[in-house]
C-alpha cells in the first residue's frame, strides 16, 4: 500500500516556483519531490487559472477604491457647498428680521 503525501498549498507554490523561476527543469523538480511530471502540471495550471482569478479580483477592487474616493469627493464637496448655503441663510434671516 502506497501513502501519498499531501502538499500545503504553499508547498505547492515552492515546488512550482523551483521550476518558473529558478529554471530547474520539470524533471529534476518531479525527481526531487517525488511526484509525477503530470501532478506538476496540472498544480501548474490551477495556479495560472487562479492567477487569473486574483487579477480580476485585484481590478474590481482598484475600481471600487475608484469610485469610492470620487464619491468621497462628491460628498465634501456637496457638504462645502450646503455650508455657504447654510451660512447665507443665516445672514439673509438676521437682515431680513431686522438684526443686522
Amino acid at each position: 500500500m502506497v501513502l501519498r503525501k499531501r502538499y500545503t498549498p504553499e508547498q505547492k507554490v515552492l515546488i512550482l516556483r523551483e521550476h518558473l523561476k529558478n529554471k530547474v527543469p520539470v524533471s529534476e523538480v518531479c525527481k526531487k519531490y517525488g511526484i509525477n511530471p503530470n501532478l506538476f502540471y496540472r498544480w501548474e495550471k490551477q495556479f495560472f487559472e487562479g492567477g487569473i482569478e486574483i487579477f480580476k479580483q485585484t481590478k474590481k477592487n482598484n475600481s471600487k477604491n475608484t469610485k469610492e474616493l470620487q464619491l468621497s469627493a462628491k460628498i465634501t464637496s456637496l457638504q462645502e457647498v450646503i455650508s455657504e448655503l447654510t451660512q447665507e441663510n443665516i445672514v439673509l434671516k438676521k437682515k431680513y428680521n431686522g438684526e443686522i
